[in-house]
């Protein structure tokens, strides 16, 4: 097949969408496909030899989201793809759906950032009503939408958008391992972190506002826990000046090992964003065999099974956080009993058998589009 992947973000920006674009060029390129990129971020050339292709950009909640250029038609028609897969589509995205729709070109729009969500966060939850119009216009025009979880689906359902199935999204449990807790970066990490043996809570993620890292402010003076923050953003200051007499530990943007390493030093991870439509580093605690504390509200309802793999917490109770974790360093017990189930649960989500699914859809509305053409 040729695919098309029209995506909102890419490297070098790390985040959720950029992961999994990242994933599926890996599966892409394995299979031995054609694909190319067109994305707003500054490109290489090339990524696994596939052509990157640059839209131009602005800054939407400080993350860079892609704008229309003059030539996205022209690169798309000379390229001829068989299938475009949207990433996150917002205005580029939209455009290249828009292309699809007029041209025939079969679609897939995989949805994975609530952005009317994130603008509630950022003081401007007033335009969610128009947002919610806009996102429902932009998947109208794929053929075919993936949501995250089940829970997502349903949401889009509300909005008024059809043909949506579910894909998740895979983890690497081979990286992200309970073995890694020996190794000498885990080590080394948890000796500066937590110097003295104290229970190690941490966080994993972008720092941005959506996140509420500062609510990890509810933890701090529990008698014999540190806590860990691994990631970067535009929060970073912020939370480096409000925690700067606390036993915080501020690691930065890790990748690779290191990021496995960084999860394996941990006891308990625990996240408090409200507005995830999945929650990729939940999963990769899972599979390093941690205790997950999250909100019982979007990504987190369908990845953490109350009791059995994790504590889920009311976003809205104001020490709900504690309690969970204050109850997770009581008991070792309980701890090893929900990363064991935690990982168990994620076992049979690899990226190779997620990503086999999405060819499965992109088949499906190729086979769909040429049934309708031979129909008309």
């Amino acid at each position: 097949m040729k695919i098309a992947v029209v995506t909102e973000s890419f490297l070098p920006q790390l985040n959720g969408v950029t992961n999994s674009v990242v994933r599926v060029l890996e599966t892409l390129h394995s299979d031995g496909h054609e694909a190319i990129v067109i994305s707003p971020t500054t490109p290489g050339d090339e990524h696994l030899g596939y052509a990157v292709h640059r839209s131009g950009s602005l800054p939407l909640m400080r993350f860079p989201m892609g704008v229309p250029h003059r030539a996205l038609q022209s690169t798309l028609e000379a390229f001829a793809p068989d299938v475009v897969h949207a990433a996150a589509p917002f205005l580029l995205g939209r455009k290249a759906l828009a292309v699809c729709a007029r041209t025939g070109i079969p679609s897939v729009a995989v949805y994975q950032t609530d952005v009317a969500g994130y603008l509630q966060r950022y003081g401007v939850g007033f335009a969610r009503p128009m947002l919610d119009r806009f996102v429902a216009g932009v998947h109208a025009l794929a053929d075919r939408t993936l949501a995250p979880t089940p829970q997502t689906a349903e949401q889009l359902g509300r909005l008024g958008i059809e043909n949506v199935h579910v894909w998740g999204r895979g983890v690497d449990s081979r990286l992200f391992h309970p073995v890694r807790r020996e190794s000498p970066g885990a080590l080394a990490l948890r000796e500066r972190a937590a110097p003295n043996g104290e229970l190690l809570v941490g966080y994993v993620g972008r720092l941005a506002a959506e996140k509420q890292v500062g609510r990890l402010r509810e933890l701090i003076g529990m008698p014999g826990a540190r806590f860990l923050i691994v990631g970067d953003g535009p929060e970073r200051p912020r939370l480096a000046q409000a925690f700067a007499h606390d036993p915080v530990t501020f690691t930065g943007q890790l990748q690779g090992p290191e990021l496995a390493d960084a999860f394996a030093a941990l006891d308990v991870f625990v996240h408090f964003g409200t507005e995830e439509t999945f929650g990729q580093t939940i999963q990769e605690a899972q599979a390093t065999g941690l205790p997950v504390v999250a909100p019982a509200v979007g990504g987190p309802l369908h990845l953490v099974d109350e009791g059995r793999t994790g504590l889920l917490v009311d976003p809205a109770e104001r020490r709900g956080f504690r309690r969970a974790v204050e109850r997770l360093a009581a008991d070792a017990t309980l701890r090893a009993r929900l990363g064991e189930a935690g990982r168990r649960a994620v076992l049979g989500r690899s990226w190779e058998a997620n990503n086999r699914q999405l060819l499965d859809h992109y088949r499906a509305v190729i086979a769909a589009t040429r049934a309708r053409a031979g129909a008309s």
